[in-house]
């Protein structure tokens, strides 16, 4: 297993001017009051440890530790925002956790009943909308591929298996390393769907490539299409390091032309 040892950020360390959203929040003291309530219902709940500055603590007395450094804008932020509001906390060194995973799994095990059910009914008021200009179409999509996978191929690496294989893995036994749950998955999913020699294989959403690899080493034919730059161009490598070029197409497609092309090669 992999230690990793947690420091606390230095809340000088956020640059203001690539995440002008972690400015100081202004505090509406209504909103702030209902989110240090929630808290330390969550605390309970969920037998997570919250310390203050000031030596008070919500939740029981041994727990995994999370460690409010500023609750004024701690408070603030999550009830101006929410979930958002907590991550962005968390960013903007608000808040901090030795044992950051011990914190965050209870949360996330139980995150659909933290809010009691009949307050849920007014999520529409309490969270901030979609907003208008980042709807997920064909302009939207492309400029959300930009912000995310397109951030660079030596990000995913950091946290990838070697395959680069970015979803859940399908773990069989204790000891499975992740690559290991990662091709078995992806060969899984190939026998499912009975990718064998002479299958004409379309794949929308590349990933890097490893889908596309495997099922051209069984023999099938693979076009598969993304939005993003580093991943079609990380894909394309490991494709021809493979001598596979001849099975796999990798498109690039920013309005869909790529995967229409296929879909009339399949008609002819």
């Amino acid at each position: 297993m992999n230690v990793v040892e947690h420091k606390p950020a230095r809340r000088d360390a956020v640059d203001l001017r690539r995440w002008p959203a972690l400015a100081r929040p202004t505090s509406d003291p209504v909103r702030a009051m209902l989110a240090r309530v929630f808290l330390r219902r969550v605390a309970a709940r969920t037998g997570i440890r919250v310390d203050f500055p000031d030596g008070s603590h919500f939740g029981p007395a041994v727990g995994p530790l999370m460690n409010v450094r500023d609750p004024a804008a701690f408070f603030a932020r999550l009830g101006q925002d929410g979930k958002i509001g907590f991550g962005e906390s968390y960013m903007a060194c608000e808040w901090d956790s030795v044992d950051l995973v011990e914190v965050l799994e209870p949360l996330a095990r139980q995150a659909d009943s933290l809010v009691p059910r009949p307050v849920q009914i007014l999520r529409h008021w309490y969270e901030a909308r979609h907003p208008a200009s980042e709807s997920n179409d064909r302009a939207g999509a492309a400029r959300n591929i930009v912000r995310h996978y397109d951030l660079s191929n030596d990000l995913f690496a950091t946290f990838l298996d070697k395959s680069m294989t970015y979803s859940a893995a399908l773990f069989g036994e204790e000891h499975t390393t992740l690559a290991q749950a990662q091709a078995h998955k992806i060969e899984r999913l190939l026998d499912a769907t009975g990718v064998r020699r002479g299958t004409r294989l379309l794949e929308v959403g590349t990933g890097w490539g490893e889908l596309a690899l495997r099922a051209a080493r069984r023999g099938a034919r693979v076009t598969s299409v993304t939005l993003s730059v580093e991943q079609a161009t990380l894909a394309r490598k490991r494709v021809a390091e493979a001598g596979l070029g001849a099975l796999v197409d990798i498109g690039l497609s920013r309005s869909g032309w790529h995967l229409r092309r296929h879909h009339q090669r399949r008609d002819v």
